[in-house]
């Protein structure tokens, strides 16, 4: 997402960071190709204008010029900005306490409204509603049945009403959530390909009729400067409450999404970043301006693996700790990365990370975890439960039944011993936590330096070294070194 932009941005600011000190010719060479990247990123002419005169005021104070690090005062200050134009700080879903709750959704056709409708039932469900989704979509033909095969695959019923008007339709659902103690219902309307009379008429009649709490616009990352027209006839018809971004992980530039909430004054409430029932995200204009800077979203990553932890995974830390590392933890924790959106996801989200995989061509090689599942599910149950067994002949074996080569073996049973050699040290530095200092009273000697355990799959490449080549700086050779290394290892394998 906003690739391009991201790229121009983060070389402006470079240019910024290699100066010692700025004078006003450079903070104005740099709004100058921050306007001109905004603009080629479709972003709305007035928009722009008004965002660089803000930060190139900012920038122009003598606070700023006469500073120790200018430069760095430079970035905070378009990141302040930037994340002020997104909209400043998270707009939560806000829901009454009336039952069911009605959330509408209204957008033009082929803005993702359906796929949209099917990802906020499947968040809601994870948070503990019970939600019921509306076909209020009776023009395009088999919208309800995409619809309800979307919601087959997150286990959530629909209300059709097939043959229905729409208005009818909103009222049945909401009827039937009453009846089947459903909490929300979700109104997926229909869309034009332009706006219309009808389809306006058709919106304001819904909202009338079951008077919903949440009315969100869905609108398309790569609808582009169109994007202020369409938001602003229905923020004058429907008067919606916020906005759901489609298909921002398939948009390069992105800057439409940049303009809707300077232009409505409608805060975005989410993004949709992929296909896949979990792919919505409350939207955060900080991170969201963060990762366009090229500083990455760290907390997202944190927050995804939250997401996924369980008690049985707690345990199996524990139990890892106690036992080592098995080729049945490795194996999890691949199908963990898998789930979180594989390397390249997980890269983009690190600072610098995007630009790295933008050189790279976009993204990573994900096959090697298939690769790796396959040797590792050639395995027997003992030899995943005690991979310290597997000698030379088990190797070849193993390579046999995966349909890989004995050196793939060897280089997965090497990253299995540098992870269970890290096991070893958390669980020494464990034992000496708990232990204090010891029967003598000395503090214990200082161990090796403690280091994250390696990524599956990318042999034996830490997230110490993934860190520290790609954090700090945004973009540099390290950033391009660190990838070639990890490419290295993986054609290796």
């Amino acid at each position: 997402m906003f690739n391009s932009l991201s790229d121009r941005l983060t070389e402006t600011l470079d240019r910024l960071r290699g100066k010692g000190k700025l004078t006003e010719a450079d903070i104005t060479s740099a709004m100058r190709d921050i306007r001109m990247a905004l603009l080629e990123a479709d972003v709305n002419f007035k928009v722009v204008r008004d965002f660089v005169a803000a930060t190139k005021e900012r920038c122009m104070t003598a606070e700023v010029l006469e500073s120790l690090t200018p430069a760095q005062n430079v970035v905070k200050i378009v990141l302040d900005e930037l994340t002020e134009l997104l909209g400043g700080t998270e707009s939560k879903l806000v829901l009454s306490s009336r039952i069911p709750n009605v959330i509408m959704l209204v957008g033009l056709q082929g803005s993702g409204k359906t796929t949209a409708a099917a990802k906020l039932a499947y968040l809601l469900k994870k948070q503990g509603k019970s939600p019921l989704l509306a076909a209020g979509d009776v023009y395009r033909p088999a919208a309800a049945d995409q619809l309800a095969t979307l919601a087959g695959e997150i286990g959530v019923p629909v209300f059709r009403g097939d043959g229905a008007h729409p208005v009818a339709i909103a009222e049945g659902a909401v009827r039937e959530a009453v009846d089947t103690m459903r909490d929300v219902v979700i109104v997926d309307t229909a869309g034009r390909l332009q706006i219309d009379e009808q389809m306006m008429q058709e919106a304001v009649d819904i909202k009338r009729a079951v008077k919903p709490d949440q009315v969100l616009m869905v609108v398309d990352a790569m609808t582009g400067q169109d994007i202020v027209n369409v938001v602003s006839t229905f923020a004058e018809r429907t008067d919606f409450d916020g906005v759901i971004i489609s298909k921002l992980d398939g948009d390069a530039r992105g800057g439409g999404a940049l303009s809707v909430r300077a232009v409505t004054g409608k805060p975005i409430k989410f993004a949709s970043v992929g296909e896949k029932p979990d792919a919505l995200e409350v939207f955060s204009p900080e991170r969201m301006a963060k990762r366009i800077l090229g500083m990455g979203d760290v907390i997202g990553i944190i927050e995804k693996a939250q997401e996924m932890a369980d008690a049985e995974q707690i345990e199996a830390a524990e139990r890892m700790l106690r036992d080592g590392f098995t080729m049945n933890d490795m194996l999890d924790q691949m199908r963990a990365v898998k789930k979180m959106g594989g390397m390249s996801k997980i890269l983009g989200m690190l600072p610098g990370g995007q630009k790295a995989l933008n050189q790279m061509g976009g993204s990573m090689d994900e096959g090697i975890f298939d690769k790796n599942e396959a040797m590792i599910l050639s395995m027997t149950k003992e030899e995943r439960d005690r991979p310290s067994i597997i000698n030379g002949q088990r190797r070849a074996r193993i390579a046999r039944g995966s349909g890989t080569n004995p050196s793939d073996v060897n280089a997965l049973m090497k990253q299995w011993g540098e992870m269970n050699k890290m096991m070893g040290r958390m669980r020494s530095m464990t034992n000496q936590m708990s232990g204090g200092r010891g029967k003598k009273g000395k503090k214990g000697k200082r161990g090796k330096k403690m280091r994250m355990p390696g990524l599956p799959g990318m042999g034996g490449m830490d997230m110490n070294q993934l860190m520290g080549g790609l954090g700090g700086r945004g973009t540099g050779g390290s950033d391009m070194e660190l990838l070639r290394q990890m490419e290295q290892q993986m054609k290796r394998k």
